[in-house]
C-alpha cells in the first residue's frame, strides 16, 4: 500500500466540493472533526483525498445528515465511533458499507456481490431486507443525501414526531422495530420501537435475511 503522503492530493482536493454541497443544502449536516485514525482509514480504503470518499474519510469523522437520521462514515468520532474501514472488517464481502440510517437501513458500494453494476450504490432496506440498487455512484450519493430527495426517499419510513424521538438516539444506534418492518404486521407507525446498537441491528438483519430470502 502506498504511504499516507501519497494519498494526500494537495493539487486537487475534493473537500471544497463537499463543503460546497453542504453549504448549498437545505438539509442539516453536521461535519464531525476527523479522528487520530484518519491516516489508517485513508490508507485502508486505498483512495486519495482527491476523491469524495477520501476527503470524507480523511478530513471528517463522518457526516450526520438531517438531524443524524443518515450517518455517512468517515474516520470516526465520539459522536459516531465507527470508522469506515474497521466497520467493514468481518461485516462485508463483495461490498463496502459506507452509511446507515436511524431505522436500520444500510448503504453500500457494490464490489460485485450485489449485482453486475460494480461501484454502484445499494440500499439494504429495513422494510424488505433486500439490497435495492440506487443507480448512482458514491459521489452522487453524497450529493443526493444533501438534497430534498432524501426526505422523499424516506417518506414511508418516518412517523409523526420522528425528529424528537431521534434526539435521544446515538449515531451508533438505530431504532429496532417489532413487529419487524418487513412483515405484514410491521410499520413505523404501528410497531413498537427501541434504540439498539447499529452493529446489533446489522447482525440481526443478516440472520433474518438468511431465513426469509
Amino acid at each position: 500500500m502506498r504511504v499516507i503522503e501519497e494519498r494526500i492530493d494537495s493539487a486537487d482536493p475534493a473537500l471544497p466540493l463537499v463543503k460546497e454541497w453542504i453549504a448549498d443544502s437545505s438539509t442539516s449536516c453536521e461535519v464531525l472533526p476527523p479522528s487520530q485514525d484518519k491516516a489508517h482509514v485513508l490508507v485502508g480504503l486505498q483512495v486519495t483525498t482527491g476523491s469524495i470518499m477520501g476527503a470524507i474519510a480523511y478530513e471528517t469523522g463522518g457526516l450526520l445528515i438531517d438531524r443524524g437520521w443518515l450517518r455517512i462514515l468517515g474516520s470516526g468520532h465520539p459522536r459516531l465511533t465507527r470508522n469506515i474501514v474497521d466497520w467493514n472488517e468481518r461485516r462485508s464481502s463483495g461490498f463496502l458499507l459506507v452509511a446507515d440510517d436511524a431505522v436500520g437501513g444500510y448503504f453500500a458500494i457494490n464490489g460485485g456481490a450485489l449485482g453486475e453494476d460494480s461501484r454502484s450504490m445499494y440500499f439494504w432496506a429495513p422494510d424488505t431486507l433486500l439490497w435495492e440498487p440506487l443507480e448512482m455512484g458514491y459521489s452522487a450519493f453524497i450529493e443526493w443525501s444533501l438534497s430534498e430527495r432524501l426526505a422523499k426517499f424516506y417518506a414511508d419510513l418516518r412517523w409523526p414526531g420522528w425528529e424528537a424521538d431521534l434526539e435521544s438516539v446515538h449515531a451508533d444506534q438505530c431504532f429496532n422495530f417489532y413487529p419487524f418492518l418487513w412483515t405484514k404486521e410491521g410499520s413505523v407507525q404501528g410497531s413498537s420501537r427501541k434504540a439498539i446498537d447499529t452493529s446489533a441491528q446489522y447482525s440481526l438483519n443478516v440472520e433474518l435475511a438468511s431465513q426469509i430470502n
